[in-house]
């Protein structure tokens, strides 16, 4: 079947994926053996640390898990879709029109989600996720009138005052509570709808970046990640946290910004701007993403989005703050607010690189073998990006750009010291741009590598309880 291609003189060149010289298999899997041993030895020292005193916070360290080894209804469903995805998602990813393709890779992202939440059942793994006592569902009755519960949002972030916040509405301004409150009132209200809708926003995500990688990088790179994205493993994080929705709404921001730069679309541009200022209400770490939209206009050389996508990312801040809620005021509230919990007791010096380890559960071994590519590959891509005179990057130059700028905001997200521990959840829309890396290995071993990636997933929800 015949697949639908662009002509855009914007988009980079078709290339393979893994040029003469950097194809063997060898480093690779060396890098997987490296990301191996970094989470063997965090699961070793966090063990043996937790139990001397508790600091850690956390049963199963790197993870904010217990162990639990089980098996439940959706087992049979993640494996089944596990095994498809390994047997015919890399021959699909080729041959699909490219609409179809989206489609797919969407469908099975929810799949594989929802498969894995039911591992533990409906209402444990879905339904009851966003209603304990430290999520959003738990203060719908505060917000009866909206204006006002803004108005004093932040005087209810730090312990200590009566009526509190819980810990995830404390920490997360009230973008991602009215998200909730809204559903409720339009009559999808309770555990279960708040559950779908986030394992919905954050399984469409995967169609996100592959829309972003087949406008910055071409197609040819954004079909080969096509079945890592449908198959990351940290789906097991997105059914059911909030996080799964806000990485599903930055990973938009992105795409449509990447759509504007290389169509020359006002339409994509505003709209990648009005997600982008909703992702900052959203998660006080997610104005980190602005570090890979600054990327794609490095990699089309274009500043003709700017305008645009500014004015409308003052949309939500304005809105807010004529409401009567200051974000500036509420983010050193919430520092004191973690520093009350676990965030003052877990030891930086653990969680530092603790969480390295839990991401690279989060996004695989083989996801780790191509950041190694991608980390090869910087010093020329980074080189020929900025000098004034190049033409427009390479696909892989321009896919590793994209990819270094990701993992760039994930590491100050790490080294801020805001994320000690949970990262395997918090992270989430940064992982998502850490996957396209796969694209850059060899097109020989995918198959392999598509079941190292299952299996971390698999391996994971059927071993530990992972309280999200």
């Amino acid at each position: 079947m015949k697949t639908e291609e662009r002509s855009d003189s914007s988009r980079p060149a078709e290339e393979p994926a893994a040029p003469a010289g950097r194809a063997g298999h060898r480093p690779d899997l060396v890098a997987a053996g490296v990301g191996a041993l970094l989470v063997a030895v965090a699961c070793g020292v966090g063990w043996a640390w937790q139990r001397s005193n508790g600091e850690l916070q956390a049963q199963w360290p790197p993870l904010l898990a217990s162990w639990n080894p089980h098996v439940g209804p959706g087992t049979p469903a993640a494996l089944t879709v596990a095994a498809a995805v390994v047997a015919y998602g890399p021959a699909l990813a080729d041959r699909l029109p490219w609409r179809r393709l989206l489609l797919t890779a969407w469908a099975t992202a929810l799949a594989w989600i929802f498969s894995l939440a039911l591992i533990e059942g409906w209402y444990r793994g879905i339904a009851r996720r966003l209603t304990t006592k430290h999520e959003y569902l738990r203060v719908i009755d505060r917000f009866d009138d909206i204006p006002a519960a803004l108005r004093g949002f932040t005087d209810h972030i730090v312990v200590g005052p009566p009526g509190n916040w819980p810990a995830h509405v404390a920490g997360h301004p009230p973008g991602a509570t009215l998200t909730f409150v809204w559903l409720d009132r339009i009559g999808l209200g309770g555990g279960a709808w708040a559950g779908v809708f986030c394992i919905v926003l954050g399984a469409s995500g995967v169609a996100a970046v592959l829309i972003a990688v087949r406008a910055l990088a071409g197609e040819r790179l954004a079909r080969r990640a096509a079945p890592f994205l449908a198959l990351a493993p940290f789906a097991v994080w997105t059914g059911t946290s909030a996080d799964g929705y806000f990485a599903g709404v930055a990973a938009w921001s992105i795409a449509l910004l990447a759509v504007a730069a290389t169509r020359r679309s006002l339409l994509a541009a505003c709209a990648s701007g009005l997600l982008f200022g909703w992702t900052c209400y959203l998660s006080y770490g997610l104005p980190l993403i602005a570090l890979p939209l600054a990327t794609v206009l490095l990699i089309t050389r274009t500043t003709r989005p700017v305008l645009p996508f500014l004015t409308a990312a003052l949309t939500a801040p304005l809105a807010f703050t004529l409401t009567g809620f200051a974000w500036w005021e509420a983010y050193p509230l919430l520092v004191e607010r973690y520093y009350q919990g676990a965030g003052g007791v877990r030891p930086y010096a653990y969680w530092v690189w603790g969480n390295l380890a839990a991401a690279t559960l989060a996004v695989g071994l083989a996801t780790v073998a191509g950041l190694r590519r991608t980390l090869t590959a910087t010093p020329s891509a980074a080189l020929g990006a900025l000098h004034p005179r190049r033409p427009t990057p390479t696909a892989e130059a321009a896919l590793t750009l994209l990819v270094l700028a990701a993992l760039l905001a994930l590491l100050a997200a790490d080294l801020s010291g805001m994320s000690k521990a949970e990262s395997e959840r918090i992270w989430q829309p940064f992982y998502f741009w850490l996957l396209p890396a796969t694209a850059l290995l060899p097109v020989r071993g995918r198959r392999g590598w598509l079941g190292a990636q299952a299996g971390v997933a698999l391996l994971v929800n059927h071993l530990v309880w992972t309280g999200w």
